[in-house]
């Protein structure tokens, strides 16, 4: 199972864990709740993982307007 990291706005691929033995908690997923676990994780027909998350170029972006935080402009 490999677990791939990639900006939620960009779709910029940020890493790849290719670990079977990494556990929830280890990777502090544990925290997550049910709706931030269903809106950040995702899973594909391999059990691969994808976690979603942001870049330094969105998140400045954002930081600089908020606004695009709610819309697509950042793809």
């Amino acid at each position: 199972m490999a677990i791939n990291y990639v900006c939620r706005y960009c779709k910029t691929p940020l890493g790849q864990l290719n670990q079977v033995a990494l556990s929830e908690e280890r990777l502090g997923f544990h925290v997550l709740t049910a709706e931030e676990r269903k809106d950040i994780i995702t899973y594909d027909a391999f059990g691969n993982m994808t976690v979603r998350v942001i870049c330094d170029h969105c998140k400045e972006a954002i930081e600089e307007h908020p606004e695009l935080s709610y819309t697509n402009l950042l793809q």
